[in-house]
């Protein structure tokens, strides 16, 4: 439940998640689901016997914080119902943007410093992948339909999706939670022997259509937005 006595701010606070999750997995999974809210600054999540089963995700604008509260509030992820609200304190990184950020105390320090290198040696990794793999042309991938003669074909409106870019490796789920939010979803089928690729099912054209304007060039990850078009029949 909202707590009204917490101002909006850009950090959402997220409870009762499955304890299972792994994680990694339950960051990359929360930054999938949260990001078609808006940019994503961090994604916190500790296996801590205090905190399991709670995250923190930090937008760039409150805004984006506002719709991730009500548009997700109760939303079934990983089979329990998510609890959300806006953090009662300001998120270290957002801190470190406007200049506010003060060490609480060594340990603290310490922490950071081992969490600052750990992202920079991430980013570095993500850096490199992205400048060794897909090329962008206004902020969309393109390199994944190099070589292909029918690139430029399109297919008429019907009720099957055409998923592309999608990472190799992918989140069990990630792509039913993206789309079955939408009306007249019925299933998702994955290309086991063509990763990267996947088809997705509605009841009737128009749902099909709907899912795929929201959804158009949403980030997996940083480096694959994914492609979506209409299967060919």
């Amino acid at each position: 439940m909202l707590s009204g006595d917490i101002p909006p701010n850009q950090t959402v606070y997220i409870k009762n998640l499955n304890e299972k999750i792994k994680k990694q997995e339950l960051k990359r999974s929360l930054y999938c689901l949260f990001s078609q809210y808006g940019k994503i600054l961090d994604v916190v999540a500790l296996k801590t016997p205090k905190l399991r089963g709670q995250a923190w995700v930090a937008f760039l604008e409150v805004t984006s914080a506002s719709n991730a509260v009500r548009q997700m509030q109760n939303f079934p992820f990983y089979d329990k119902p998510m609890r959300i609200q806006y953090a009662k304190t300001k998120s270290d990184c957002i801190a470190k943007e406007d200049g506010s950020f003060v060490p609480r105390d060594k340990k603290r320090k310490q922490e950071e410093r081992v969490a600052d290198r750990k992202r920079r040696t991430e980013e570095g990794s993500q850096s490199a992948q992205a400048n060794g793999g897909a090329t962008e042309n206004g902020g969309r991938t393109t390199s994944y339909r190099n070589g292909n003669p029918n690139a430029n074909e399109t297919a008429d409106p019907n009720n099957i999706l055409f998923v592309e870019n999608l990472p190799h490796v992918m989140p069990n789920g990630m792509l039913d939670l993206l789309f079955n939010q939408y009306p007249g979803f019925r299933e998702v089928r994955i290309i086991d022997a063509k990763p990267g690729i996947a088809f997705v099912e509605f009841e009737d054209d128009v749902q099909s259509s709907m899912a795929m304007q929201a959804l158009q060039g949403f980030k997996i990850t940083p480096q694959n937005p994914i492609c979506i078009s209409f299967a060919k029949k």
